[in-house]
């Protein structure tokens, strides 16, 4: 009974002030404090300042700004309508093709900023703005835009994988790897979505295929693709670990928006900088509250605890997949996905390493979960940016993504049903 109740208070108080719209940061350090002060857990402030120091202190952390950095300056530099015209000329002939080419926009943007309100409010904008004015319906629009911007965070590079990958001590540039080809299906699933849709709705082609077309924005875009190649190749190859594909292409980004585009003028650029750093700070400052936390849950053996209730259900590797599954997409709904990351991977990592669950495998389903959460009422983060950038309300937002959910959640019961799915290529490349 001392267990149940320990475990609780550390849920129960952090949900409250969750709740009470106390910023995730601040509700992690006092949820932490409270219970440091209100449990037999001694109040320690120079373990309690130790453990917030070290949880930052991390090489591959470095990652996180480097990546958020250069997605900033692919924003600035305009490199979202370059992407989105190359899009359009693909597959916008296609029934329903701008619908498509949203998504497609979204795969190739993803490869830049890693993080799915990036996507949202930078090229989601652009996306939902160019479907309303060739007729399409408010509420699909949006939805489509929605449900993209969440592959960002699947397909590399990706800031919650990094986080991931620092708490459960696995390789960065694996689970990079492992998250390609989930993501790619979550794309398909949509695009068939978005043609049942185009069809019932009797939505136009566009203009026929033009090779002039797709030579002149394929041409206006390279550079620009060639940042995705750079991190994804440069992994691939060996040539760098993933915080230094963050470097280079950070560097690359800086190189090709002054060679090839209009490049920013120094008091753009001054900004672009002071905007990353304070994302950086605010990602840090929670990655710090949250070592706090998650080092209380440990003391407190909590992870001991849940997985001595969750394995008294079953043992079977894909009913624990399962029932995880349920409670990260429980969590996904109320915290926001880099604490969820911080505070439930060691919860869960214990379960998995006691059985023939791959933490590869299981980190990648974990943030396919968070990410759908990231889209369900009544915290989904990205429904607050698409009511920002688009002016739609979120209730009909809401209403509207209801179908959408269909090709998310099989895409999730894929990964776990069929593992080989995430860790087949990382197998293949000789990563896993």
């Amino acid at each position: 009974m001392a267990d149940v109740v320990l475990l609780g208070l550390f849920i129960g108080v952090l949900l409250v002030l969750y709740l009470f719209e106390v910023p995730v940061v601040y509700a992690l350090g006092l949820t932490s404090l409270i219970l440091m002060w209100t449990t037999s857990i001694p109040f320690e402030p120079l373990l309690v300042a130790q453990t917030m120091v070290s949880g930052t202190n991390s090489f591959v952390l470095l990652a996180i700004p480097l990546f958020l950095q250069t997605g900033l300056l692919m924003n600035k530099l305009g490199l979202t309508d370059v992407i989105f015209d190359f899009a359009k000329a693909i597959v916008g002939p296609i029934r329903g093709g701008l619908a498509h080419v949203n998504i497609v926009a979204s795969i190739i943007f993803s490869g830049m900023t890693g993080t799915a309100a990036a996507d949202a409010a930078g090229l989601g904008a652009i996306e939902y703005r160019a479907m309303r004015e060739e007729g399409y319906d408010q509420g699909f629009s949006v939805a489509v835009t929605g449900s993209s911007s969440i592959i960002g965070p699947i397909i590399p590079p990706s800031v919650p994988l990094i986080i991931y990958g620092i708490l459960a001590q696995v390789s960065i540039g694996t689970l990079f790897i492992a998250g390609l080809v989930p993501g790619l299906v979550m794309g398909v699933g949509l695009m068939a979505l978005c043609s049942f849709y185009a069809h019932r709705n009797g939505y136009e082609k566009g203009d026929w295929w033009s090779l002039g077309e797709i030579g002149r924005t394929c041409y206006r875009a390279l550079p620009a693709l060639g940042t995705p190649a750079l991190i994804i190749g440069g992994i691939l190859g060996g040539w760098f670990t993933a915080t230094e594909a963050g470097a280079v292409a950070l560097f690359y980004t800086l190189i090709i928006g002054t060679v090839f585009y209009d490049g920013l003028s120094r008091e753009e650029l001054v900004a672009s900088f002071d905007e990353g750093m304070t994302h950086t700070a605010t990602l840090t400052f929670i990655v710090a509250a949250a070592s706090l936390y998650g080092f209380l849950i440990r003391r407190a053996q909590l992870p001991e605890i849940l997985a001595q209730a969750i394995t008294g259900v079953s043992t079977d590797p894909l009913v624990l997949m399962l029932l995880i599954a349920g409670v990260l997409f429980i969590v996904g709904l109320m915290l926001e996905t880099i604490a969820a990351i911080t505070i439930l991977t060691p919860v869960f990592l214990p379960i998995v390493e006691q059985t023939a669950i791959s933490p590869i495998h299981f980190g990648v389903v974990m943030i396919v979960t968070l990410m759908i959460g990231l889209l369900t009422p009544p915290f989904g983060v990205i429904l607050f940016v698409l009511n920002a950038v688009t002016g739609v309300s979120l209730e009909r937002i809401t209403r509207h993504m209801v179908p959408f959910y269909l090709p998310l959640l099989l895409t999730l019961l894929s990964i776990i049903v069929f593992p080989e799915l995430v860790l087949w290529l990382p197998r293949a490349i000789g990563l896993a």
